[in-house]
């Protein structure tokens, strides 16, 4: 993991959506590594929330505001300064978008826009990583793994949003910043799970609730396929491209997906069984028997594209992936410190990211 861990130190660096999951796991660990994180974002989005369970606003300049909105996007582009920008700040939730179309367009597609134009506007940025999804690609269902060229889609607004955020990248990429401006990637990861993630209408989190209230767990679709892994692979994958990118090497200023290995994409029923497993029982779950619209039943990614330039490659596997939420929620439920349990797992991660790398 040196290859992560050097040239951090007093880098100014920009977050949106720092006080989400992923958001907060990003900004706790590039403090870590020395940077001057500022972060743009809505109020957490749960309660608890891992932002405020590990007090991350005591560690990163936190401006509470909003991506849909230029003027705020320009602004603390005007004052932060950032050298680097990583671009998290989304409405995440395929359900939710169903119930607010209009804002998750708003929030996935003008939010990205709005970060983008503010970049080029105000200047020295050098590097932009703009997360989308692994839903961004038109699913047709099939066994085989979505390709960084394959084309963008997706039936659910969430899904579609995402797919238009990667062709509002590609045109600014192509039409602003090809010869001159900073250097744009954006990133496409699985099912990303992990500590802290308290979302409505997730898998894990619904399932931690469960196990915690002595309750039966409530699952959609038991037989859908999802490629899951822990949010630090997905994350050490970003943090890689950015370094390449503030290096320089502008030919990694493309599209790129961080997935699993092809064994870890697997069934939902397979996740619950693991994870009772893990937590020491738990009651069997039940069919959700509600209104359930369209979500994809099989999604896979192919991320042969960065084993082969970046040398990146899952650290975890899924049964181990699981094991460290149980141990983060259980160390949490204990009375532990969030922010040094959180911190704990990712120099653990480090540790086995470098391991792997010198295998």
């Amino acid at each position: 993991m040196e290859a992560l861990v050097s040239g951090w130190r007093g880098r100014r660096v920009l977050v949106t959506g720092h006080t989400g999951f992923k958001g907060s796991w990003l900004s706790l660990w590039l403090h870590s590594l020395g940077a001057e994180v500022t972060g743009l974002a809505l109020p957490a989005p749960t309660q608890p929330s891992l932002f405020e369970a590990a007090r991350i606003g005591e560690l990163v300049e936190h401006v509470v505001d909003d991506v849909g909105v230029y003027d705020a996007v320009h602004s603390t582009f005007a004052r932060a300064k950032p050298e680097l920008v990583f671009h998290l700040a989304a409405q995440p939730l395929v359900r939710e978008s169903y119930s607010d179309p209009v804002g998750t367009y708003a929030t996935n597609v003008m939010g990205t826009v709005h970060v983008l134009e503010a970049a080029r506007k105000v200047g020295g940025v050098e590097a932009i990583v703009c997360v989308t999804s692994d839903k961004c690609y038109a699913n047709r269902e099939w066994v085989w793994p979505y390709r960084e060229a394959d084309p963008m889609g997706g039936h659910d607004p969430y899904s579609s949003s995402k797919g238009c955020a990667e062709l509002a990248a590609a045109s600014w990429r192509g039409s602003f910043f090809e010869a001159d401006g900073p250097a744009l990637a954006t990133v496409r990861a699985g099912n990303v799970i992990g500590g802290g993630d308290w979302a409505a209408d997730r898998l894990i989190p619904d399932l931690i609730r469960a196990f915690e209230a002595g309750a039966a767990p409530l699952i959609r679709a038991p037989d859908a396929v999802r490629p899951w892994q822990h949010v630090l692979e997905a994350l050490g994958g970003y943090i890689a491209i950015a370094e390449r990118l503030m290096a320089g090497e502008r030919s990694f200023a493309d599209a790129w997906n961080f997935g699993p290995s092809d064994e870890d994409a697997r069934p939902v029923s397979w996740i619950v069984e693991r994870m009772r497993a893990a937590w020491g029982g738990g009651d069997a779950p039940l069919l959700d028997g509600g209104p359930r619209p369209h979500e994809a039943g099989l999604l896979r990614l192919d991320s042969s594209k960065a084993r082969a330039a970046l040398g990146w490659r899952p650290a975890l596997t899924l049964d181990r992936a699981i094991e460290w939420i149980v141990e983060w929620h259980k160390a949490i439920g204990a009375g532990g410190d969030a922010r040094a349990v959180t911190l704990a797992q990712i120099a653990a991660y480090s540790a086995a990211s470098s391991m792997r790398a010198a295998a």
